[in-house]
């Protein structure tokens, strides 16, 4: 039924009123859509999972500070701890060691609109988390942000004892001492992946094989994100099952949606809310397009973030919110066990300087000559960026 149609049967008044009663219930209508537009947009860029899961915000100084919104701030007395004191860290995250010749990207410190962070102490992280296990669960990403928190705590307590066991898909990093084991489980799309008959199957609706490894964790900060949208080589799988139908390929945010729910159910039914924290990274950007930071970017000058040095000015980056947070953010809006949105992403793509570019040390010699093929523009520096996620990750944790 139209809004003028709808208008005049609700009405009893003159004919020049019912007139006015139309043009006033479109307006008020179109006012309500604007803003209900406009409500939407900035809900899909909160920074929060539902308010009914949100933990209090971080108090200080009697202010309430929004963690996620802020600026980038010069800051000599960063970088926490220096790549040759921390040997964990994977030669494609190792700038410095394989020759990055500039070095400001290391001195900038996250700085919230109306509050200051507190400053990660490796000491007190080690004291509140003595005798737990902190898993990341995810893809590279999480990688980068594990070794991180290890050379973040490392530094703080250097003499202490211990222990590193590397696999596939787990790998454990533990604190002898404080009977503290920080884990990293590899399971890039979260749900699983099985082989049949030598084809790798992407199963939607099974998690059972990967959840098994995450329930004895009292932390846990799942990502997902980057693998569900390679194609060709890169791609992760070679069908994927949903429904008990097989599929060659199918619209990708749908697929990231039916995983993402099957994660969701799982977390609600298998995490027991009073031992195990739930917290979900999310998505890290790339700076594969110089366009979305410069105007001026043209293919002559520059194809990706090779030989950027600074992060953008700013609290807010010009290009367009992720698609793959809008599903992220729906799906865990309806979780029943209180799911913590860590969400890096716009500070994250103010930082296209903090990425390997050619000073990763798994490329070789060639593939260093041609930054415009091989950049990676993906993965973050250490120290760099991750410890800043890290910062995020001890004030969720401890404030």
């Amino acid at each position: 039924m139209g809004l003028c149609k709808m208008a005049l049967l609700s009405s009893h008044q003159s004919p020049s009123c019912h007139l006015k009663s139309c043009l006033t219930f479109l307006f008020l209508a179109l006012f309500q859509y604007d803003t209900a537009s406009s409500a939407l947009i900035m809900s899909l860029r909160n920074h929060h999972s539902h308010p009914q899961h949100r933990r209090p915000m971080f108090q200080t100084n009697q202010s309430t500070c929004a963690l996620f919104a802020g600026t980038w701030v010069r800051d000599d007395s960063y970088p926490l701890y220096q790549y040759s004191n921390c040997p964990i860290i994977d030669a494609e995250f190792n700038c410095q060691m394989y020759g990055r010749p500039d070095s400001d990207y290391l001195k900038y410190r996250w700085q919230p609109l109306n509050c200051q962070l507190p400053r990660f102490d490796g000491l007190v992280f080690l004291l509140k988390m003595r005798g737990k296990n902190v898993m990341f669960v995810g893809d590279s990403l999480g990688r980068n942000q594990w070794e991180s928190l290890i050379c973040m705590i490392s530094a703080a307590a250097p003499q202490t004892q211990t222990q590193m066991s590397r696999g596939d898909p787990l790998s454990t990093f533990k604190f002898l001492e404080y009977g503290l084991s920080i884990s990293f489980y590899r399971a890039p799309y979260l749900v699983d992946i099985d082989v049949v008959q030598g084809r790798r199957i992407l199963k939607l609706e099974d998690i059972a094989g990967n959840g098994n490894a995450w329930r004895m964790a009292d932390v846990l900060l799942f990502n997902t994100g980057h693998w569900w949208s390679h194609k060709g080589s890169l791609q992760g799988w070679d069908l994927i099952e949903s429904g008990g139908t097989y599929y060659q390929d199918m619209d990708r945010l749908v697929a990231l949606e039916e995983g993402l729910r099957t994660w969701a159910n799982w977390v609600d039914n298998n995490v027991d809310r009073s031992r195990t924290r739930v917290l979900f990274q999310s998505i890290s950007p790339t700076h594969y397009d110089p366009s979305e930071w410069s105007a001026g970017a043209t293919v002559t000058t520059t194809k990706n973030c090779y030989g950027e040095t600074a992060p953008m000015t700013g609290t807010t980056y010009p290009s367009t919110y992720p698609d793959q947070m809008r599903v992220v953010d729906e799906v865990i809006r309806e979780m029943h066990v209180p799911t913590y949105l860590l969400d890096i992403t716009m500070l994250s793509e103010l930082r296209k300087d903090g990425h390997p570019s050619i000073y990763g040390g798994d490329l070789s010699p060639a593939q260093r000559a041609n930054p415009v093929r091989s950049a990676d523009c993906s993965h973050w520096c250490l120290p760099g960026l991750p410890d800043t996620w890290n910062e995020l990750f001890y004030t969720v944790l401890f404030y």
